[in-house]
């Protein structure tokens, strides 16, 4: 059986995939006392509670993209990302770029989902609303205020975008990190032989996929 991942899945987890997510709602699921506790201070809301009992129920495992992927080199045939890459730092997408390129075996695939930039720049050029265009951009603009607000941000917030491509930057960053065969690939389509029950057109919308392959 290949070793498929799907990294930063949320609650979009790919059944018979191994599913990673970095969000504290994954450690909080092992503490349901904990997270009544947090509920009752209004630290997390309902919303917050929902998908710590969708993390408990779905079995995924906790994943932090800055830090070394557990698996040996070589050792996984896909990683596919969905809307999680635009949520890192320039330098720690590099990390998880360069962390994928040692996990994946010779062949293995790389599969990106992204928002699309140039989509948004379109947008603004024709309504020309710079607060809508900023909102658009989902940057995290908000700073926390307060204890409560510092603590409500550390469970649940900060989640925001860090980092932006097109196409030609995305694709560019890719090969800079060791893959080759880099392509944008149209919604529905994939050079992976097994997906089994990845969704091919998840949030096909909103942005557009890039897949790599290791050499």
């Amino acid at each position: 059986m290949p070793t498929c991942i799907n990294f930063g899945c949320g609650q979009s987890p790919t059944s018979g995939w191994i599913n990673y997510d970095n969000s504290p709602a994954i450690l909080l699921a092992r503490w349901p006392w904990l997270t009544v506790l947090l509920h009752r201070l209004r630290l997390i809301n309902q919303a917050n509670l929902d998908f710590i009992a969708f993390c408990r129920g779905h079995a995924i495992g906790y994943a932090d993209a800055c830090r070394p992927l557990p698996h040996a080199t070589g050792s996984v045939d896909v990683i596919y990302t969905s809307h999680m890459l635009e949520h890192l730092f320039r330098e720690d997408a590099e990390t998880f770029l360069r962390e994928c390129h040692r996990a994946l075996r010779p062949g293995g695939v790389l599969r990106l989902a992204v928002p699309d930039l140039a989509l948004d720049v379109k947008e603004y050029l024709e309504h020309g609303d710079a607060d809508l265009f900023l909102a658009g951009l989902e940057f995290d603009l908000v700073k926390p205020r307060g204890l409560v607000g510092r603590l409500r941000h550390a469970l649940v917030g900060g989640r925001g975008h860090r980092y932006l491509y097109d196409r030609r930057s995305l694709a560019a960053f890719v090969a800079d990190c060791g893959f080759v065969d880099v392509d944008v690939v149209l919604p529905g389509t994939t050079r992976i032989k097994d997906y089994g029950k990845l969704d091919l057109w998840e949030r096909s919308s909103q942005g557009w996929y890039v897949e790599a392959t290791r050499p």
